[in-house]
């Protein structure tokens, strides 16, 4: 009996308890709803806040950062880029548009949508135009490239705080006929620069970029649209939100190349005098000057890179000389490399590193001074050879994928200047 009266009274016990989390569990149920309301609304307002930045940017970009131009040249405008487009090289004469310090937040994967620019008037480039897509019998692809990669002007990563904008970056009328390994490489690089630079500074970038388009170039002859292919390409970039006002540019062959970014920077005026386009003309000349005329490299720099030098140029090398890029075709050769040694690192053993031209691990060439061989300098290398330009001679060699060096008395390195007078 005293069991079955326990029984009972558990049974009752349960049955309360299970009325009640009924109760709670219902109670949940409802809050959890609420809670995917409010997240469904948060990203509404999210996306309406980051459209009203869009539509800032873009005022912004209508009233400073576009390029001069003719009445009867088309000008096609988007909300997240603005574009001339030149019917008769079947790209842009520039895109413009501006890096947004929103880059730095959470950012959306790349929309891919590749598709002709409804805007354009005569017509974008299309699909055709860079390669054959054949459906075969399985329901897969084959791809018959004309050796081109569809390359951006203004890039998608550069949109990436936006989804709307980064699907507009995919619009043919934003691509031209670019090499791989440009596009891929030296290109992309230039690209992730001033990324790099708007993300540290948290500053808007005014940026315009374009194929260097002239009469002679060749054409896509298996395209459908026979677009031009540009033989350089320029970026220009403006900062305005700084102490000063600061321009940058580069100018960039349609090729593959190990040079740096810092290696193609020139000012802004020497993209003009090439184009013949007058960028950021609703500044007075006396505000352009400013920025236009000259660059400071360092400015641009990002703190880890504030350092880095430019190679020396092919045509102020010294005699029988080579600079830090060319070493890499000088794998088990005799060589007198020059360039600025712009990091100096003592090991624990004794050991001391040279990097030459970019700070590890970027370094496009190193050298080491061994323990042993310290007596046979006269100076603590890390105080006298730090930033100067020298040449540095001996048998180069690939370690850690990069071009070295070994050096075992001073005499191999010579300042760069003593080289000079000898030429």
């Amino acid at each position: 009996m005293k069991y079955k009266y326990s029984a009972i009274v558990f049974l009752i016990f349960f049955f309360t308890f299970s009325l009640k989390a009924q109760d709670y569990q219902k109670e949940i149920n409802h809050l959890e709803k609420e809670i995917l309301k409010l997240g469904i609304k948060k990203d509404s307002l999210n996306s309406a806040v980051k459209n009203l930045k869009l539509s800032i940017l873009h005022e912004k970009l209508e009233k400073f950062g576009l390029p001069k131009y003719e009445k009867d040249v088309e000008i096609v405008s988007h909300p997240a880029l603005i574009l001339s487009y030149n019917e008769k090289h079947e790209q842009a004469n520039w895109v413009a548009h501006i890096i947004s310090k929103e880059i730095s937040g959470k950012g959306f994967s790349r929309t891919n949508d590749f598709r002709p620019d409804p805007l354009v008037k005569t017509g974008s480039t299309e699909e055709k135009d860079f390669f054959i897509k054949t459906m075969k019998p399985d329901g897969t692809y084959s791809y018959d490239g004309f050796g081109y990669d569809r390359g951006h002007l203004a890039p998608s990563a550069d949109f990436r705080w936006n989804k709307e904008a980064m699907s507009e970056s995919y619009f043919y009328s934003n691509m031209s006929p670019q090499l791989p390994n440009f596009n891929r490489g030296i290109w992309a690089k230039t690209e992730s620069f001033l990324r790099e630079y708007v993300a540290e500074n948290n500053h808007d970038l005014y940026v315009v970029t374009g194929g260097i388009l002239t009469d002679d170039l060749p054409k896509v002859e298996r395209s459908i649209h026979k677009e031009s292919i540009p033989k350089s390409f320029y970026k220009v970039a403006l900062d305005t939100e700084g102490d000063t006002l600061e321009g940058i540019a580069f100018i960039i062959p349609n090729e593959g190349s190990d040079y740096p970014v810092i290696s193609f920077a020139v000012p802004i005026d020497s993209v003009e005098k090439i184009t013949n386009i007058n960028f950021f003309a609703s500044l007075p000349d006396s505000i352009q000057n400013i920025f236009e005329k000259t660059v400071d490299i360092k400015h641009w720099q990002t703190k880890n890179r504030k350092n880095n030098h430019k190679p020396v140029s092919r045509h102020k090398l010294p005699k029988d000389a080579i600079n830090t890029v060319m070493a890499r075709s000088y794998y088990d050769n005799k060589a007198k490399v020059c360039g600025t040694i712009v990091e100096v690192h003592e090991t624990r053993s004794g050991n001391y590193f040279l990097n030459f031209d970019q700070d590890f691990p970027e370094q496009l060439f190193w050298c080491t001074i061994w323990k042993d061989n310290i007596v046979n300098f006269s100076y603590n290398p890390e105080e006298y050879l730090l930033n100067k330009k020298v040449c540095v001679s001996g048998t180069v060699k690939k370690k850690y994928g990069k071009p070295s060096m070994s050096v075992y008395n001073e005499k191999q390195i010579t300042l760069y200047a003593d080289e000079m007078k000898k030429k």
